[in-house]
């Protein structure tokens, strides 16, 4: 098994471009890139929740009547809704769109060293769909395996037109997270420090982003590391972003809506397959926050790293 990351491609024209930072700032920077990516994200949501909120006849009858408990009560419904959570997932473009913004303007970066490379990026991203949906299903079997889970067969709340729009949200999502964590902060770590260290800051960093997700614990949030980790050498290995940003986002999507599990603690009703953890299983299929927060995800993350460590 081969521990050694060289330097990829990306990182090399980077450094080029523009010496790294001192670790710490580099960090002070990827944190305050993060908040503004959030405000945008926050003010992209305001018409959209608006919208929904003008078309909610439980909340407008509430606000009629002054009820302030009635109108809290459909705002919780309304945040839990398919229809919110797509929107929240379309509002992550802003964090790709900021991120690359970030990199060309403050660090001098082109998109190839964020790994947006042109030769072969449609194989590329086949290539991370397929995998991604193949990883998150060998963590269903093991769970199913191992008695933590049932698919109690088609869910009776899938609709296409929801899916449709929830796939292109997570891809969208997906990426999103992968530009900021592995084509910005871990590159820009790794043009001053070894990748080894621009693999693990930036894999503690996105964990630490998933920190106030409903039901996350301590295995949840290792989870969340080796997910990093496995990213951030599959990028490292591949050389581009493209197959790990459809890896992830397939990922979130096989979770949530088609295997109908907690996406990192959020749950969605449109799903192809109503899929129900065994209590008293939580260690295996990771209870409310989903089965990222379980053993079986520990297992295939793990798998995926040592065999990624064996690629040349």
């Amino acid at each position: 098994m081969n521990f050694q990351l060289e330097r990829p491609e990306a990182v090399i024209r980077a450094q080029q471009k523009q010496k790294g930072l001192n670790w710490f700032l580099e960090i002070v920077m990827f944190l305050l890139l993060f908040l503004v990516c959030t405000i945008v994200q926050v003010l992209f949501m305001v018409p959209g929740e608006l919208l929904l909120m003008s078309q909610n006849a439980a909340y407008q009858a509430a606000v009629a009547a002054g009820d302030m408990e009635g109108v809290n009560a459909a705002i919780l419904q309304l945040a839990g809704s398919d229809t919110y959570t797509v929107l929240s997932l379309f509002s992550t473009l802003a964090m790709t769109v900021l991120t690359l913004l970030f990199c060309r303007f403050l660090q001098k970066r082109t998109p190839d060293t964020l790994g947006f490379t042109k030769k072969g990026a449609g194989k590329e991203y086949l290539m991370g769909l397929g995998i991604g949906f193949g990883m998150f299903s060998a963590a269903v079997l093991l769970c199913i395996i191992t008695g933590a889970l049932r698919i109690e067969g088609f869910s009776k709340a899938f609709g296409g037109g929801m899916f449709l729009l929830f796939f292109a949200g997570f891809m969208i999502q997906g990426m999103g997270e992968e530009v900021l964590c592995r084509g910005c902060i871990m590159v820009s770590i790794g043009r001053r420090y070894p990748m080894w260290l621009a693999v693990f800051s930036n894999a503690v960093l996105f964990a630490a982003l998933h920190l106030l997700n409903n039901g996350i614990g301590a295995l949840a949030f290792c989870n969340l590391i080796l997910f990093g980790v496995f990213a951030s050498v599959y990028f490292i290995k591949r050389g581009n972003i493209w197959g790990i940003g459809a890896l992830h986002s397939i990922w979130n999507l096989a979770q949530g809506n088609f295997w109908g599990i907690r996406v990192s603690g959020i749950a969605t009703e449109c799903t192809v397959f109503c899929s129900v953890p065994v209590e008293g299983k939580a260690f295996m299929n990771g209870g409310a926050f989903g089965l990222e927060g379980g053993f079986a995800v520990t297992l295939v993350l793990l798998a995926g790293i040592c065999f990624l460590l064996r690629k040349k």
